[in-house]
C-alpha cells in the first residue's frame, strides 16, 4: 500500500510545533502586558464627591482609599448619619468609577473573557 492521501504525516514532525510555539509566545506577551497594565493601574487615583462637594474621597486603583476631607459646615453633631451617607456615597461613586476604569482597561485584552473586576 501507498501512503496515500494521509500517509505523509504531519510537516514539522509531531503536530504543528511551529503554531504552539507561536501560540505560547502570544500567551507570554498578552501576560506581560495584562501584567503591565495592572501596575499602572494600581498606580491610578479618583477622587469624587458628594453632598455638592462638602466630602471629597480619593480611592486608588488598588481600591484603597488614600484621602477623605470633609468641610467643616457639613459636621453636625445632631446629624451624624447625614454625614456617614455622605462619606459612604463618596465611597461608592469611587469605587464605580475605578470598577468601569478596569473594564475598559484590561476589556480587550481578555479576549471576551468576563473578569470579576
Amino acid at each position: 500500500m501507498g501512503k496515500g492521501k494521509f500517509g505523509g504525516g504531519f510537516k514539522g514532525g509531531m503536530g504543528m510545533p511551529g503554531n504552539m510555539q507561536g501560540m505560547i509566545k502570544q500567551a507570554q506577551k498578552m501576560q506581560e502586558d495584562l501584567i503591565k497594565k495592572q501596575e499602572e493601574f494600581e498606580k491610578r487615583e479618583v477622587t469624587t464627591t458628594a453632598g455638592g462637594g462638602v466630602v471629597e474621597v480619593t480611592i486608588l486603583g488598588t481600591k484603597e482609599i488614600k484621602a477623605i476631607k470633609i468641610k467643616p459646615e457639613v459636621v453636625d453633631p445632631d446629624d451624624i448619619e447625614t454625614l456617614e451617607d455622605l462619606i459612604m456615597a463618596a465611597i461608592n461613586e469611587g469605587i464605580r468609577k475605578l470598577s468601569e476604569e478596569e473594564r475598559d482597561t484590561y476589556g480587550g485584552m481578555t479576549g471576551g473573557f468576563n473578569l470579576p473586576f
